[in-house]
Formats: C-alpha cells, sequence, structure tokens
C-alpha cells in the first residue's frame, strides 16, 4: 500500500498545485466565450427574440433578456472570478435550454449515440459551469481574494 501512495503522491502533488491555473484558465476562457454572444443577444434582442420564438422557447421576449443577460453578465463575473458559483447557476440552465431547445435533435440520441450530444456546442459551456459551480473559481479570483471562497 505505501508503494502505492509513493507512486500516486506526486501526481496527486501536482494535481493540486495545477487545479488553481486550470479553474483560473476556465473562467477566462469559457467566461469571454459566454460573453460574446451573451453581448450579441443583448445588442440585438430583435433577432435573438425571433430564434427563440421559432425554438417554441415560452415568452421569448423576456428569455431573450434573460439568456443574453445571463451570458453576458455571468461571463463577465467568471472572468473576474466574483460570485463565479452563484452566475455559473444560470449559464447551467441556460446550457441546459439550449439543449432542451435548440439542439434538442442530438440531446434525444443521448442513449443510442452520446457522441453527438458532446459535439454539441453547449457542451463545453455547461462543463465549464460545472466544473465553477462544483470546484469554485480557485485561488486567481476576486471571490478568494475577498474571502468568499475558502481553500
Amino acid at each position: 500500500m505505501k508503494f502505492l501512495q509513493a507512486l500516486v503522491s506526486p501526481f496527486q502533488k501536482l494535481g493540486i498545485w495545477l487545479q488553481d491555473f486550470l479553474l483560473l484558465a476556465v473562467r477566462l476562457i469559457w467566461g469571454g466565450l459566454f460573453l460574446i454572444p451573451g453581448w450579441s443577444k443583448l445588442s440585438n434582442i430583435a433577432a435573438t427574440q425571433a430564434s427563440f420564438a421559432k425554438l417554441n422557447i415560452p415568452y421569448p421576449e423576456i428569455s431573450a433578456y434573460l439568456a443574453g443577460g445571463a451570458e453576458f453578465f455571468g461571463g463577465l463575473l467568471l472572468i473576474i472570478g466574483l460570485f463565479s458559483r452563484i452566475a455559473a447557476l444560470p449559464l447551467i440552465i441556460t446550457m441546459v435550454v439550449a439543449y432542451a431547445t435548440a439542439h434538442a435533435a442530438a440531446f434525444s440520441q443521448l442513449g443510442q449515440n452520446p457522441e453527438a450530444v458532446f459535439q454539441e456546442h453547449p457542451f463545453n459551456y455547461l462543463m465549464a459551469g460545472l466544473l465553477v459551480l462544483c470546484f469554485g473559481p480557485g485561488k486567481f479570483s476576486l471571490d478568494s481574494a475577498f474571502g468568499i471562497e475558502r481553500k
């Protein structure tokens, strides 16, 4: 048993050391990738509303503002690492709605063809949101600096 612990220990230490850098990268990359389409939705709300109406999303105008706001402001909060876990939740919900509407055909094939679900656009965004929700923003964040997140 000690041999296995000695074998695994350096990798565990490396993983722990890299954790905050990974969380920073996730926040910066996907925060920016959320922010951009969020701004696009908000800056052209009529087109977003029309698109949502075609997808049969209830209350398309309100939903357009909610999705655009979640993506833009949630992405901004992820980038700066402030209220990161709170920001992750509406982003996750937005991606689940995207799967249920715009990507429903692929999602309905989850049992038969799971690769189709993983290749859809919302998958990486959903995973990024889940990572931040589950593991927090890491120590390179305003949450950590303000003591909102503790390690």
